[in-house]
């Protein structure tokens, strides 16, 4: 964890090029089913792999990547091997162990890296699996690279994020059951076209996966680095964690051959060290020993990035939307709401869940930066019309997602669907911390931000209606989540609440004037913090017109 501050790391190269250059047969596999399974070649010949990750040392490299890209029971099922999953994982990431230790030195150490790929199945793009099962596929994994000596966990060449969510969350369960935690390093792969295929792009990825305090967030496979400049310029601007680059060499011709010199890598690889982008860089699909020795030598002496770190309020779907001046006010869509509208509750009912997901793309057509989806209703199973609406709207619409119920167990089953970083409403002390205690390690564990209400448990007036009385609310509830729950400022939203003016009720005299103002002191005392109010409250029980007049200097 500290090395990568004082040199840029060398990740070695391609384990599957490595192999084809040694013309194995169905004997090398263990027969002819299980040809092709490279995983297994840790149980057959493992006298193949220690020399492969021998000659990588030899080059100059400072992390080795077990062979275990597809060792996870999914992917080893192909083979018949699922079985024996743990048992490959484990010895796989053992020869690495072995192979480094041989060499380490304390002037150069070298280290294990549990190499961890996307399985067979990009969730949001091919299903076939839930994500339930993913996090277990991922945990026991995770299990075996541990138990075999690895030094980090590196989930690779991922596609879609929420398979990774699956793999950090796998990840997690196994630290805490275990008690024994390594770092973690994730990796995405970004298609010619700008995105990864499940749509995100590398800025949307790092936002959505920030929370899982990463040793370093990166680019791989994919393209050569000619390709990954834009990208790596991104993540250089925001990331907290290291940046990490292992290009293929070069993009593949139409036989599937990687032609890019190892001089012609490192040199461009060299623009990335120049720019100060860089503390992990290796080679992936078609690099070679000779590959990894030439970017050896040219990071030699090079000085590593230093993490940025931009505190930004920002939330993804597939797409990324910040909150800032820029573009305020962001605007929620909130017709997908069983609660407030009769023609989406009518749909979900008859369980017309196609055309009800329609309601949320006609909203961002109207200028909706944000989709408020609730699905509760007393009368129906809302953990299955989750499942069945959330599986149609996420391949809808790429806007980010507002999570809105109160039950806990909906909560978390509509965060498995979200690909990025959604927002929870919402969170208030109205019952003492009891809502916090419960809601703020889901949000942690998925990496959401949440919307508090200036609600809390006094009995004469719960809902805070001076500017004093909200801000009050505010500070203490930013104290608590901050300090307690360990929620970032940033990922913090207040309602400071917007009650009816025009009713003619005393109590609410003047209570659009002390909304304004105690946003006011909110924004004053928290300024990291951000804001969200229901407008429309404003001006209920008036005629139409007078609404809309209202709404909209109320607004301004």
């Amino acid at each position: 964890q500290e090395l990568p501050r004082e040199r840029i790391l060398c990740i070695d190269g391609a384990m599957g090029t490595a192999l084809q250059a040694r013309d194995l047969t169905a004997k090398d596999f263990g027969g002819v089913e299980y040809e092709g399974c490279n995983e297994y070649l840790a149980i057959t010949r493992p006298d193949v792999i220690l020399d492969i990750h021998n000659k990588y040392l030899e080059a100059g490299a400072d992390i080795l990547e077990t062979d275990t890209f597809g060792s996870t029971a999914l992917v080893l099922a192909e083979y018949g091997l699922q079985n024996r999953a743990y048992e490959i994982t484990k010895r796989a990431a053992g020869l690495a162990r072995q192979a480094a230790d041989a060499v380490s030195t304390s002037k150069k150490p070298r280290f294990v890296a549990g190499s961890m790929g996307p399985t067979t199945k990009a969730i949001s793009v091919t299903g076939g699996i839930t994500f339930e099962q993913l996090i277990g596929h991922f945990k026991e994994q995770a299990r075996g690279l541990g138990d075999g000596g690895a030094d980090a966990l590196l989930l690779e060449t991922a596609q879609d994020t929420r398979n990774v969510k699956a793999g950090l969350i796998g990840i997690q369960d196994l630290f805490r059951e275990t008690g024994i935690r390594v770092p973690v390093m994730v990796s995405c792969t970004i298609e010619p076209m700008g995105t990864m295929l499940a749509g995100q792009t590398a800025e949307a990825f790092e936002a959505s996966v920030r929370h899982a305090s990463l040793l370093s967030v990166g680019l791989n496979c994919a393209t050569g680095p000619e390709f990954m400049t834009d990208h790596m310029r991104s993540l250089d601007e925001v990331a907290c964690a290291y940046v990490s680059c292992v290009p293929n060499a070069g993009l593949p011709d139409e036989e599937g051959h990687y032609l890019e010199s190892p001089e012609k890598l490192a040199a461009s690889l060299e623009r990335f060290a120049n720019h100060g982008w860089l503390n992990f860089v290796g080679g992936c699909c078609g690099t070679n020993e000779k590959h990894i020795r030439a970017i050896a030598q040219m990071i030699d002496g090079k000085k590593p990035r230093v993490p940025k770190c931009a505190r930004k309020t920002v939330f993804t779907g597939i797409d990324l939307v910040e909150a800032n001046d820029d573009n305020r006010p962001l605007i929620v869509g909130e017709r997908t709401n069983e609660v407030g509208s009769r023609l989406f509750k009518q749909l979900i009912t008859d369980e017309k869940y196609e055309e009800a997901s329609e309601i949320a793309r006609r909203q961002i057509k109207h200028g909706a930066h944000i989709i408020d989806i609730n699905l509760q209703n007393a009368d129906r199973d809302e953990i299955r019309d989750i499942d069945a609406f959330y599986d149609k709207v996420i391949r809808k619409v790429k806007v980010p997602l507002m999570i809105d119920t109160t039950h806990l167990a909906s909560i978390e089953r509509s965060l498995t669907y979200c690909q990025g970083k959604s927002i929870i409403n919402s969170i208030n002390l109205e019952d003492g911390e009891e809502k916090f205690a419960q809601v703020c390690p889901l949000a942690r564990k998925y990496g959401a931000a949440l919307v508090v209400g200036c609600i809390d448990e006094d009995k004469v007036q719960a809902q805070a209606i001076t500017r004093e009385r909200k801000l009050e609310i505010a500070a203490r509830s930013h104290r608590l989540l901050t300090e307690k729950y360990g929620i970032a400022e940033e990922d913090i939203i207040f309602d400071p609440l917007v009650f009816p003016c025009g009713t003619g009720d005393k109590n609410y005299v003047g209570s659009a004037v002390e909304t304004i103002e105690g946003i006011r002191l909110i924004k004053q005392k928290l300024p990291r913090c951000k804001t969200v109010l229901g407008i429309s409250n404003v001006s209920f029980g008036l005629p139409l017109a007078g609404r809309e007049v209202l709404n909209s200097v109320f607004l301004y």
